[in-house]
């Protein structure tokens, strides 16, 4: 094992986590043959199988799980020395470790260039992923943020919110409903719906907005990508409940139209999240202070959507503000 890489480690932790070749290499940003020759190279390396399929399904070996948990203490080690000579280094010397949910990152890269114009010097390493993601990499201590709509309840976290976050109802301009106001709630189960997959922030907020009306819903497919959404109900296949923050373009070039439902929109807040007990270096804690004195503005400027003042009282702290 002399010879082994923190690489290689790295590597074997993501497949050993995910269980998948091919969902590590999407993590990891890297092909599917190279996170193959990491591993079998990790194998040489300890002179045992680490992974056996069987079937279709990747599984641990015996010595898989003892390399996973020596593997996962050396990460963390490694994690630990990087966090102590970030604190050393100050802002201008730091990298910054975000993760932000799907559904933020139409804006989000307006923050880091605003935040870069004050910081310079940083480096940003930043993951795009659902809510899972962003619990897993709370809960593994591998991002320093994760900026997402509902903080999970399930870890010890402090969550503070920093901007409020509208989510609306969309159609294709042509469609029925655009031409209508102060559309009843129970006026959209009559229409097909695309909608995000269960346990995604968008759905778990639309879960709460329609409470036990959900099961009435026409929904007519479940999608990952709020893109897809978009360009779904762009081609007149159904209207869909999206964050406001994501369909800025949209909006400017006239292929989706905001409907005005009773009660909408639905506001939500949000949140700059860390775990408790993670020990923020000196980026993260310049960053938190940005999102919490200027987020809420930046995001407002680069807005197409606004609500009205009427509509804009009582931003959520979770809670959906909807019947």
């Amino acid at each position: 094992m002399r010879y082994a890489t923190l690489r290689q480690l790295k590597v074997f932790e993501t497949v050993a986590r995910r269980l998948s070749f091919s969902r590590a290499a999407e993590e990891l940003h890297l092909s599917q043959p190279a996170v193959s020759t990491q591993v079998k190279q990790l194998e040489g390396h300890a002179g045992l199988a680490l992974f056996e399929h069987l079937g279709k399904r990747v599984h641990l070996t015996q010595a898989g799980r003892e390399m996973l948990r020596h593997s996962r203490a050396i990460i963390n080690q490694f994690r630990e020395a990087e966090e102590s000579m970030a604190l050393l280094k100050g802002v201008s010397g730091g990298t910054l470790h975000v993760s932000v949910i799907s559904a933020g990152d139409y804006f989000f890269p307006h923050l880091l260039a605003a935040f870069l114009q004050q910081y310079p010097e940083i480096n940003i390493n930043l993951d795009v992923t659902n809510r899972q993601g962003i619990q897993q990499k709370l809960a593994d201590n591998r991002t320093d943020l994760a900026v997402m709509t509902r903080p999970p309840q399930a870890l010890d976290i402090v969550a503070e919110p920093f901007a409020p976050h509208p989510y609306v109802m969309v159609a294709h301009p042509d469609h029925v409903l655009a031409r209508q106001r102060q559309i009843p709630l129970q006026t959209l189960r009559h229409y097909p719906f695309i909608a995000r997959e269960q346990d995604s922030d968008t759905w778990n907020v639309m879960q709460a907005v329609f409470g036990s009306d959900l099961h009435q819903l026409s929904i007519r497919m479940h999608v990952r990508s709020s893109e897809t959404i978009k360009q779904s109900v762009s081609a007149g296949l159904g209207i869909a409940f999206l964050s406001a923050n994501n369909i800025n373009l949209e909006l400017k070039v006239g292929s989706l139209r905001v409907l005005e439902v009773e009660h909408f929109p639905v506001m939500m807040n949000w949140y700059a999240v860390h775990h408790r007990d993670k020990i923020l270096p000196p980026v993260a804690q310049a960053f938190l202070a940005f999102l919490k004195t200027q987020g809420a503005a930046l995001i407002a400027a680069i807005s197409t959507y606004q609500p009205t003042p009427a509509e804009s009282t009582g931003v959520g702290t979770g809670t959906p503000h909807a019947p």
